[in-house]
């Protein structure tokens, strides 16, 4: 492939810009399994070569561990880089295994704090709201985040998995660069409500997991009997028992438009996040992580591609057919409370 640098986007009115797909690092150091640390760091230098520049981490990956594995990168390519982290899941110190949904201001202030030191640097990018806390105001979540921005110590804001009224009541306080939630073909509920609002509101869309946590590559088929024992997606109800079977046979008209192509499954899946900028009007840089040079440069490739409104609607029904919920408990998403 060519080593030309994929477009830009802005995420938000004011917000950074970005190279059109950002990275998702959390498979680096944390619930997908074992992970080669030499190969992680040559992805993310590829990643850069190739415009890749918003990179995605959150303290609650591996315990903080994935932020001090990528403050090396970071600290080697500052001006190069757009950092984006996230608060909100505590770990209780007498149950690493649990998280704990926080959003109340000392919490966030230390977490920042914390972040800051294990990143390294004077100021985080783009700071997330990871998951809400409906115990807590989002108008007060949101005016804390605010005076981290007045105090230098963040340059944007940003939610994740949040409704479309939520994002309306934060985005009220004080400007939202970009919401983060799971958009892919098996995961399109943000489109009935919380796409519109940002469309409205002037924010970015910030799709996680685009390929389905890997399903959407055919590189696994049943959770249960292709992934480790350490793989956090043996516990989402889609990828075991009878609904990964299903869901497994939904991959055959990605596989018809990918061989049109000459494209893998994942590109296809990819480009079609890709393309949802033009369906809906709005900024939508999605993050796919991996931990390899190889398929980085295969996910960029997705940005190329250019899907035909034939192919499109041959795409279009799978995610109403798709078998389970992205999560056992959906309370943590916005779709749980929309």
């Amino acid at each position: 492939m060519t080593d030309s640098r994929i477009p830009t986007a802005r995420l938000g009115d004011g917000g950074p810009e970005v190279g059109v797909q950002g990275l998702g690092c959390m498979g680096m150091s944390f619930g997908y399994g074992p992970s080669d640390a030499g190969e992680s760091r040559a992805a993310l230098e590829r990643a850069l070569e190739l415009g890749v520049t918003l990179y995605d981490t959150a303290d609650a990956y591996g315990a903080g561990e994935n932020e001090r594995f990528l403050s090396p990168f970071f600290k080697a390519h500052r001006d190069e880089v757009v950092i984006a982290t996230k608060f909100a899941l505590s770990i209780p110190p007498d149950d690493p295994t649990r998280r704990v949904i926080r959003n109340d201001p000392p919490y966030i202030r230390q977490a920042a704090e914390d972040s800051l030191k294990r990143l390294d640097v004077d100021v985080i990018d783009l700071y997330y709201m990871h998951r809400r806390d409906v115990n807590v105001p989002i108008e007060e979540t949101v005016g804390t985040m605010a005076e981290l921005v007045r105090e230098g110590k963040v340059k944007h804001l940003g939610l994740s998995e949040v409704t479309a009224d939520e994002l309306r009541a934060a985005q009220a306080v004080h400007p939202i660069a970009a919401v983060q939630s799971e958009w892919s073909l098996f995961s399109r509920d943000i489109e009935a409500k919380v796409v519109p609002a940002a469309r409205e509101l002037g924010v970015a869309l910030v799709p996680y997991s685009p390929l389905g946590r890997g399903f959407l590559t055919g590189s696994f088929v049943n959770a249960d009997k292709d992934l480790t024992a350490g793989d956090f997606r043996r516990q989402q109800p889609r990828f075991t028992g009878e609904n990964a079977s299903a869901n497994a046979a939904l991959l055959d008209p990605i596989r018809t438009v990918a061989e049109a192509h000459g494209a893998t499954l994942g590109q296809i899946a990819l480009a079609w996040v890709q393309q949802r900028a033009a369906v809906h009007d709005l900024p939508i840089v999605p993050i796919p992580g991996t931990r390899r040079p190889g398929r980085v440069e295969e996910n960029v490739a997705a940005t190329r591609i250019v899907l035909t409104e034939e192919e499109l609607s041959l795409l279009e029904p799978i995610a109403t057919k798709v078998s389970g919920d992205r999560y056992a408990d959906m309370t943590f998403t916005s779709a749980g409370r929309e």
